[in-house]
Parts: C-alpha cells; structure tokens; sequence
C-alpha cells in the first residue's frame, strides 16, 4: 500500500484529469500497454475493486502497490503529461505539476527541485558538449561525413553564414535521428505521433520529415523536451533549400536563429548519446 495521502492524491488527480473517468488521453489499450511496461496489468481483476475505468483502476493501483511502483509509474507519467502539453503547445499547469513532482519524489525517496521553465534564453545559455560521434547510432562509414558536417557547421557560425547553419545542422540531426529508427524500428513504427498514410499505415523512414523525427524521438524518450520546444527553426528545413520556397514562406534566418538551430543540435546529439 503506497504512503499516498488524501491531498497528495487531490493534486495527482487534478494533474491527470481523474475527474471524468480519463487519465490523461490515454486510450484504453495504450493504458494497458503503459501499464505491461512496468509489468503491471491495469485491466485485470486486482485493480478493479471501485470499477473499470481508468482512474478508478488508477485510484485501486494506487492503493494496493508499493510507494516505490506507483512512484515509479508515477513519475513516467509526469514526463508525459509535460511532454504532451509542449509536444502540442500547450501551458504546463506549473504549480499543479510541481507540487505533483514533489509527491513522486518522496515515493521514491529521493530530494527533487522544482523545476523551472525553459525559455529560450536560458536554453541558449546552456552548455551543451557534442558527445564523441562514435557514440552515435550511424554507420561506421558515415562517422568522418557527420564529423566533418559538424566542423563545417562551427565554421559557418562564426562566419555568421546562417543559412548555411540550419542546413548543416538539420541534415546531422536527421542523420542521427534515422539511425536511430533504424536500430529500433518497433519503436519509432508504433509511436503515437508516427506519419500515417491516407490508409493508417506508418510511413517509410525516408518519408519522414525532420519535425516529424523529432517529434517521435521526444515522445520515446530519446529527446528531452527543451530539444522539441526550441527546434522551430530546424523545421522543415530541407524546403528552404528551394529558394522560391524560402520566398513563399518568408523565412528570413539571422545568427539568432542560426545560434538556436545549433544549439538545439547539441543538445539532441547530448540526448541521443545519453550524456545529457
């Protein structure tokens, strides 16, 4: 039986939307595969002493299983709520998640801070080391063609070549990103935020667009969320190779965004290598 208390549990279900039934937008199969990653199965007939929907099966996990599981399970579902809010550009209901974070923390019995919010001043601030590139999941072949992208990169910063930044910048991370999928196609096939065909079938990883790898590695856990939040300026940047496509968008790049696209790539080579 977890140590939750009556108002820890008021917070946590406020954050999770329990009120109608739901928690968060989970599916009712989703739930359960959530659930099986922990090795927990949500649906049977343990978790069903106040009903069958999914905060009541929630509320009965609650109080049946160890603070160290329902921490644990706890504390996935946090980064996905925070995820999901800026996966989707919404605002993170900040001193409800706090206070949420808190609560998960004590479960697992360890000191957490609060956490504060990313802005892109702070994010730029930061320092973020390119981890060694043999720690990244490209083939050995493409090693010295990424180094050399990359030194190239620092070059056209410092000679204020913006475009020529966001272009180098986001054919590394793509590169990165597909053998990524590559190592771990189940993974990246069955994420929610996959680009479907007309049909429901997952497209073909050459299909993808850099956005839309970055919004499935952020979704998987490869990526941390601040490499999502700042990532606009990587968008679609393969379009603006076409100069008439630059033109029709307006896109103008500067050496602030040339310096954002740069250091989100730093950050997501961190992350993927698991040195951040």
């Amino acid at each position: 039986m977890s140590s939750l208390t009556d108002i820890d549990k008021r917070y946590l279900e406020k954050l999770l939307g329990m009120g109608s039934g739901y928690v968060l937008d989970f599916s009712d199969n989703t739930y359960g595969e959530f659930f099986a990653r922990h090795k927990i199965n949500i649906h049977g007939p343990k978790f069903q002493t106040y009903g069958t929907s999914k905060a009541k099966k929630m509320r009965s996990f609650w109080e049946q299983e160890t603070d160290a599981t329902v921490g644990r399970v706890l504390s996935e579902i946090l980064q996905s709520y925070e995820a999901d809010c800026e996966l989707n550009g919404e605002e993170v209901d900040r001193k409800i998640f706090d206070k949420c974070t808190l609560i998960v923390s004590r479960l697992l019995g360890r000191k957490e801070k609060v956490h504060q919010p990313a802005t892109e001043e702070n994010f730029l601030d930061s320092e973020f080391t390119i981890p060694n590139v043999g720690k990244l999941p490209i083939d050995a072949p493409a090693i010295p063609v990424i180094e050399a992208r990359l030194d190239e990169a620092r070059r056209a910063m410092k000679a204020s070549a913006s475009l020529s930044v966001i272009f180098l910048s986001g054919s590394v991370l793509e590169a990165v990103l597909l053998g990524a999928a590559q190592k771990s196609p189940s993974k990246f096939n069955q994420a929610n935020a996959s680009p479907r065909t007309q049909d429901g079938q997952v497209k073909k990883f050459h299909e993808w667009s850099l956005a839309q790898y970055i919004d499935v590695s952020c979704e998987l856990g490869l990526l941390k969320p601040d490499v999502k939040k700042f990532s606009h300026g990587l968008r679609d940047f393969r379009n603006y190779i076409h100069p008439y496509q630059q033109m029709a968008s307006g896109f103008l790049p500067d050496q602030h965004t040339a310096k954002l696209c740069f250091q989100v790539l730093k950050a997501a080579l961190a992350d993927v290598a698991g040195e951040r």
